[in-house]
């Protein structure tokens, strides 16, 4: 069981490695607290681009990657 897990941590590790790199930077600064930012967070196109995709598997692997690791440590 600890080596499936560790090769979880591994392969969780990875994903968010690439997935945070592949991700676009905001340039949006201050000016997305006044309302300056993107059009398309509340729009019909949500969940469907690219950034959501590369957000949702961020997350995801990231919470792998923490409930792996935790088994890891309590063994």
């Amino acid at each position: 069981m600890t080596l499936f897990f560790s090769i979880l941590v591994l392969a969780s590790s990875l994903t968010l490695i690439v997935s945070v790199v592949l991700q676009e930077g905001s340039e949006d600064g201050l000016g997305s607290l006044t309302g300056g930012g993107s059009g398309s967070l509340w729009g019909k196109a949500k969940g469907q681009s690219r950034e959501e995709l590369l957000k949702r598997i961020t997350v995801i692997s990231s919470v792998i990657f923490l409930i792996s690791t935790l088994f890891l440590a309590a063994k």
